[in-house]
């Protein structure tokens, strides 16, 4: 009986076929023994359905997929995560928009459109500092977090961090400052970059207060999760008063992005925005080599689990 079934987005198993072979199912069924999850939510009534389940392999870092995991963990079925496949593609996406931010690339490409012979070289933009100058704050330096601090070490930005999880010492590893509380680095940090899981504690973590406790004139990158930020438009007033600089998104509250005030401003480009609301589409994540390898582990994930033992990276915390 075939006892793997992958839920959604994969049209081509070809990956996961060299792994665990004739093993994979095209169809759901009463037998199946482990889901690869991609976006799928599954939910308990999912689960109810598949009396055999033994695990559950989401093929990304986020596991926000699996609506409840003490229900999962109550049932005796694994849940694990795929989180280490990409780690440099999305800290070099980080470290793209934090330097976009420090050198202003963006912004001189929508405003030098407007600039005549006379004054093509003098409309430099005056908060530009030099990069050793900057305070680099993270939120969540754990390995993607912890990757964007070294590389910006590397660079000769001022580093700084926050994560209440991390054992101390953490800090001289990573040649960052640590702050033992979130409101000291929103107060102190030119860029601040979110690096932290999506969890009850995150979850819409950046609202109007938050963004309120930021220093003035500093700027955000989001390459974590979506649903850290509690909607678009926390960032509308900041960033048409000035409070807010910059902001960079790869990830969004709601993917494609809905209709409101900041998202019909960045389609617009209207002028005030000049270059400082940047959106990608969910890409940091990707590169050719990132891509095969998280499938290729999330398949070598499900095997462990058909050959009998337990599945590695378990975010359920079933023993």
């Amino acid at each position: 009986m075939k006892r793997v079934y992958i839920t959604d987005k994969v049209t081509n198993p070809d990956i996961e076929k060299e792994v665990f072979g004739d093993d994979l199912s095209p169809e759901l069924h009463e037998g199946i023994e482990v889901l690869l999850v991609w976006h799928h939510k599954i939910t308990n009534e999912y689960i109810d359905k598949l009396p055999n389940l033994k695990a559950l392999v989401r093929y990304g870092v986020g596991y926000d997929v699996f609506q409840d995991l003490e229900y999962i963990k109550s049932k005796g079925i694994y849940a694990s995560n795929t989180p280490d496949y990409g780690t440099d593609e999305v800290s070099d996406t980080a470290i793209a928009m934090i330097m976009n931010i420090a050198r202003g690339i963006t912004r001189y490409d929508y405003q030098c459109r407007e600039y005549d012979d006379g004054s093509w070289q003098t409309n430099t933009l005056k908060y530009i500092k030099r990069t050793s100058d900057y305070k680099l704050g993270v939120i969540g330096a754990g390995r993607i977090g912890g990757s964007v601090l070294l590389k910006a070490n590397a660079l000769r930005f001022q580093t700084h961090f926050y994560d209440p999880y991390l054992s101390s010492g953490t800090e001289k590893m990573l040649g960052a400052k640590r702050f033992d509380e979130l409101d000291e680095l929103l107060k102190t940090c030119d860029i601040i970059s979110i690096n932290a899981p999506l969890n009850k504690q995150t979850n819409a973590m950046i609202d109007e207060e938050f963004i309120s406790k930021m220093k003035p004139g500093s700027s955000l990158v989001n390459t974590a999760r979506g649903a850290i930020v509690k909607d678009l438009d926390v960032f509308y007033e900041p960033l048409k008063s000035g409070h807010l600089n910059c902001v960079s998104l790869d990830v969004l509250p709601s993917e494609p992005p809905q209709s409101c005030k900041m998202i019909e401003a960045w389609k617009a480009k209207e002028k005030w925005l000049d270059g400082r609301f940047i959106i990608n589409p969910h890409s940091a994540f990707y590169s050719d080599k990132a891509y095969f390898e998280m499938r290729q582990k999330a398949a070598l994930n499900v095997k462990r689990v058909l050959d009998g033992k337990k599945p590695i990276n378990i975010v359920n915390g079933l023993d």
